[in-house]
């Protein structure tokens, strides 16, 4: 140009770098191209006005979704706009990628944006062909993508605040990482640090608790809602000046500070550091603001799912009672654990209630419902068992009176009338003579682990869940605990979890009470089996567990352990283990059922005698003898069984005992009799027998000697 000549205008400035000048008014939808813009978006080089309709079908779809957000962004961070732009043809192909800039503004009253700014061919990557840059930026548009994907899903997991944290200090960024990540919230007029990473522990000192008028770039980001960008240690220093010698031994080069925004609030700022520069062009800013988003929405849900597993940690804990000092002589241990599910409350229980005799109750029931209503009705019916206890009633009598109180509880609800139930089982416990007497209503039975470990069901009687019939009786069975035998009580979550059913359940836990079977009546004993127990069904556990652990239960679980002290030690600290393994079982002449339950019980003492045989063996006599006092009298029987003497040359010996009088005796029937052979069962499997007269009855014992 000649010194004198007249400075070309900004059009044949802007037409010699081949750079298009367009403008985008939303409110009329409109948009001005002049000649070179046109040429770059594929049509006549020469200026055009056309509809937003007419570019967008120029545009790659995806591109022209990501114009509308980083149009908004630079709006409200007051810079320019810049993407990355594919330019289609007539028939789909990507025929050139440009890059846009624009100052946007936004008007209030028309409530409509308007960008006044310029295209250019992208000129790197450079590989050397159209088609090349076009691979290089799609490589690097999918790459952002699946990184978005990752860590919107990684955070979506997430489930507490410091979950969230690690999963934000383990992003990669496609082509930019920070080593420095810190989260501040706030409290009242004061930043707080939540979390951070890439710091030493101690670090975040002089960060914590600012002021929010402090001259801190967080501050600034939760004052405006804007985020803040410093691409150098110079910026940085420049324009916080106060705080910069704080920053400044870090070692940092960039910084970006994002506002953690939900629901149109800000909730606290994201920092991200990094020890090299950062221009912090808009697709770098677009990848930061996306993650800040995502970062906010997760930690808000984890603030919400912490602050309600808090309170309804504190509800279940306060609707729990305290064991105290126990019972005198006996051992106790008890757990909760809620399910994974809601609002983790639901309608398990425990209790133990001091009796005006002095004796003991222990409770531990389940009312139907994993929700508010169920630990509400819960808790109603936990103070009703209380009061009745307390008033010196039976077992029998307290349910029976429970059963009325929740019936009419549950039919005054509207909602849920005739749809609740509880499930309970009430034992009343003598500490002398180690007496339990039982009361059942729909509840699983309750198993005792002997003094060798022997674990086994003991079947009592029982009723309908409380609830449904008013007028339901419920019988009462006597039970004794001997010394160094435990008591198991539990609800049907212990048990079922996990796929298993009651029988697959019971094996799984008599498994577990067996490999723990410890010190006779020792306290730390005890609360070790509590925990083994839940940690068979779901993994560690403390004594009212909740938090992350309720995450794959499927029902709440509640447990009680009572252990009976007693039976010393041996001269090296073992326990002594007494030489009896007993069971013992009522069957009424309307009972013939409960045949079946002695087989089973005697299968159960006998889980490891060594011969298969011999179980078979005594599991037929017990069913003979039963059997025969059930058909020649009109007497119930008593069965005991005991097992003596030491593994491998043991003893057992069954008693049936009955009010009849009438001796058996042995007969020789025909070919076609159809009764007549029981005792000469007996003589060919036991290895001794006989009949002893008991007053007013008898008993018939067989031996069977270990093989």
């Amino acid at each position: 140009m000649r010194t004198g000549e007249p400075l070309p205008s900004v059009g044949e400035v802007l037409s010699a770098l081949a750079t298009g000048l367009w403008n985008w008014d939303t409110a009329t939808g409109q948009v001005s191209l002049d000649a070179e813009a046109a040429r770059l978006l594929g049509l006549p080089a020469e200026q055009a006005v056309l509809t937003e309709a007419q570019v967008r079908s120029r545009l790659h779809p995806v591109d022209w979704n990501e114009i509308t957000g980083v149009v908004q962004l630079a709006v409200a961070e007051g810079t320019l706009a810049e993407v990355r732009i594919r330019i289609m043809d007539e028939r789909g192909h990507v025929v050139r990628v440009v890059r846009s800039r624009s100052k946007p503004s936004f008007d209030p009253v028309r409530r409509a944006f308007e960008l006044t700014g310029t295209l250019q061919e992208v000129a790197e990557p450079a590989p050397g062909t159209p088609a090349g840059r076009r691979a290089v930026t799609g490589d690097w548009r999918r790459s952002r993508e699946a990184f978005l994907l990752d860590a919107g899903r990684a955070l979506a997991e997430a489930r507490s605040t410091a979950e969230v944290l690690r999963v934000a200090a383990g992003l990669s960024m496609p082509g930019f990482s920070p080593d420095g990540l810190a989260v501040f919230g706030v409290e009242g007029d004061r930043l707080t640090i939540i979390g951070h990473h890439g710091q030493q522990p101690g670090d975040e000192g002089p960060f914590a608790q600012l002021a929010l008028e402090t001259d801190y770039p967080a501050a600034e980001v939760v004052r405006t809602g804007r985020a803040v960008y410093l691409s150098s240690p110079e910026q940085y220093r420049e324009r916080y000046p106060l705080t910069w010698p704080l920053a400044q031994r870090f070692h940092r080069q960039s910084w970006a500070f994002l506002p953690l925004t939900v629901a149109g609030g800000t909730m606290g700022a994201w920092m991200a550091a990094f020890t090299y520069p950062v221009a912090f062009t808009p697709d770098e800013r677009s990848v930061l603001t996306t993650v800040a988003r995502m970062l906010a929405q997760a930690l808000s849900r984890a603030g919400a799912a912490e602050t309600e597993r808090e309170l309804t940690d504190g509800l279940q804990r306060s609707m729990l009672p305290s064991l105290g000092k126990g019972i005198p002589g006996m051992s106790i241990a008890a757990r909760y654990v809620p399910t994974g599910g809601g609002l983790q409350v639901g309608g398990d229980w425990y209790d133990m209630i001091p009796l005006p005799s002095g004796r003991f109750a222990l409770v531990i029931g389940d009312v139907q419902g994993h929700d508010v209503h169920a630990a509400g009705l819960m808790g109603q019916l936990r103070i009703a068992l209380r009061a009745y206890a307390a008033e010196g009633h039976r077992p029998d009598a307290v349910l029976s009176r429970a059963s009325r109180f929740f019936y009419g509880l549950t039919q005054s609800d509207d909602d849920m009338a005739g749809l609740r139930f509880a499930t309970c089982l009430y034992i009343e416990v003598d500490p002398v003579t180690g007496i339990v007497e039982t009361a059942r209503a729909g509840h699983l039975n309750p198993a005792v682990r002997m003094p060798d470990g022997t674990v086994m069901l003991r079947t009592t009687a029982g009723g309908l869940p409380l609830g449904i019939d008013p007028d339901s009786d419920y019988p009462t069975t006597l039970l004794t605990l001997d010394p160094g035998e435990t008591l198991l009580m539990c609800t049907d979550g212990l048990v079922e979890t996990g796929g298993h059913d009651l029988d697959s359940g019971w094996q799984r836990l008599r498994g577990v009470m067996e490999e723990h079977n410890g010190h006779d009546g020792e306290d730390g004993d005890l609360e070790e089996l509590a925990d083994a127990l839940v940690r068979a069904v779901h993994g560690p556990s403390s004594h009212h567990t909740t938090g992350p652990l309720a995450d794959r239960r499927e029902d709440d679980i509640a447990l009680l352990l009572l252990c009976r002290q007693g039976g010393g030690r041996g001269a090296n600290g073992t326990a002594v283990r007494p030489p009896v393994r007993r069971m013992m079982l009522t069957v009424a002449q309307a009972e013939p059922e409960r045949v079946a339950t002695g087989r089973r019980q005697l299968r159960d003492l006998l889980h490891d005698w060594s011969s298969p045989d011999q179980v078979d063996s005594a599991v037929l006599l017990v069913s003979e003898l039963l059997t025969n006092v059930l058909v020649h009298t009109d007497a119930d029987a008593l069965l005991l069984a005991e097992v003596t003497g030491e593994s491998g040359a043991r003893r057992l010996r069954v008693e049936v005992t009955d009010a009849g009088d009438d001796l058996p005796h042995v007969r020789r029937p025909g070919e076609l009799a159809s009764s007549g052979r029981g005792l000469m069962l007996i003589e060919l499997l036991a290895d001794a027998w006989g009949v002893a007269p008991r007053g007013q009855g008898k008993s018939i014992w067989v031996d069977l000697k270990e093989a």
